[in-house]
């Protein structure tokens, strides 16, 4: 009984939150490729999510309208992520990983990226100087920002050092990052934006990392690479750092993509550069501040090597499922 009553408490936040522009794309596709009307659709959405801990939108990107029962069973939707998140990363030890600011602190050691903020631009007025004449261009983000949501690409020129606390106090802004380099073989594979890697770790009881999954989000004429903005993502293979499917959108009208949809270079097969240090990258900060259990880390690739950009306590069940094509909870129960 408790746990209906809390997955209809569940539903309820689903329905608050729903992307109503998205489900009703989703709801016309699958009456349309499928003739289930919406109340029909209702039904399964409901039925399935009180069953197996999924949001609304969840029935549709995980394709359960193609699924058995025992398929169904294997993925972790909001309501699993959620409940297994909150017992690794506890929210009263999450802070590091929720402000960026704080983020960078801990994690300096792994960055290859100038990053400055609000608190230390004011406390030394010559810095915004030295920021506009290093780097042609910025990157303005707040400090509790995701999903790409926020942030502001800037050409330093348009600014001038007096005006660039004010210009970030007056817009929400936190810090401001140097634009990054990335690899040359990523700028031919998608050059708008910076196209990451993102690996989910978690902590056994013994404090060993084991990786999840790994993962390349690539850009498509954007200059984010989150799936929520329209992005791209693709398995990849853990031992080789070679690219091993089609990249994937979590819009369900939209077909897998074995080359790039713009630049028309290969996605399936591409290798990552340097994937040996991006290993060594992701277990050295998983065990850094041990606190924190399970992460999904976001990794640059620059000439130089991997860089670190951020780390996600509440990493997304999307990235890690889609691009493989079928449901990973059963990875989570080592380490609930």
């Amino acid at each position: 009984m408790m746990q209906l009553l809390r997955r209809m408490a569940y539903f309820v936040y689903y329905l608050r939150r729903l992307d109503k522009a998205k489900f009703s794309l989703f709801m016309d596709h699958l009456q349309k490729t499928r003739g289930w009307s919406r109340p029909e659709q209702w039904a399964r959405i409901l039925r399935d999510s009180m069953r197996y801990n999924i949001s609304i939108l969840e029935y549709y990107q995980f394709r359960f309208f193609n699924l058995s029962s025992e398929e169904k069973a294997k993925w972790a939707g909001t309501g699993t992520m959620y409940e297994f998140q909150y017992r690794a990363n506890p929210p009263e030890k999450r802070e590091v990983l929720e402000n960026k600011c704080d983020f960078h602190d801990a994690y300096q050691q792994f960055f290859r990226h100038a990053i400055y903020t609000l608190k230390g631009l004011e406390a030394q007025p010559d810095l915004a100087r030295h920021v506009l004449s290093s780097h042609a261009r910025l990157v303005f983000k707040p400090a509790k920002g995701n999903c790409g949501v926020g942030i502001a690409f800037v050409d330093a020129a348009s600014l001038t050092a007096d005006d660039l606390v004010s210009f970030m106090a007056r817009n929400g802004y936190d810090l401001v990052e140097e634009a990054i380099q990335q690899h040359p073989d990523l700028m031919v594979l998608s050059p708008t934006g910076v196209n990451t890697v993102r690996i989910f770790t978690a902590l056994d009881d013994k404090d060993r990392c084991h990786i999840l999954g790994c993962r390349l989000r690539i850009s498509v004429n954007s200059e984010v690479d989150n799936m929520a903005a329209g992005n791209l993502a693709a398995p990849v293979d853990e031992k080789t750092g070679r690219v091993t499917g089609p990249g994937v959108y979590s819009d369900i009208t939209r077909t897998p993509e074995a080359t790039h949809p713009i630049t028309g270079n290969g996605i399936d097969g591409f290798q990552i550069p340097f994937w040996p240090e991006v290993l060594v990258l992701a277990r050295e900060a998983s065990l850094l501040h041990r606190q924190n259990r399970s992460i999904g880390w976001d990794i640059v690739i620059t000439p130089e090597g991997p860089g670190l950009i951020e780390g996600n306590h509440d990493w997304c069940k999307l990235v890690w499922q889609l691009p493989v094509g079928r449901g990973l909870k059963p990875m989570l129960e080592a380490y609930a």
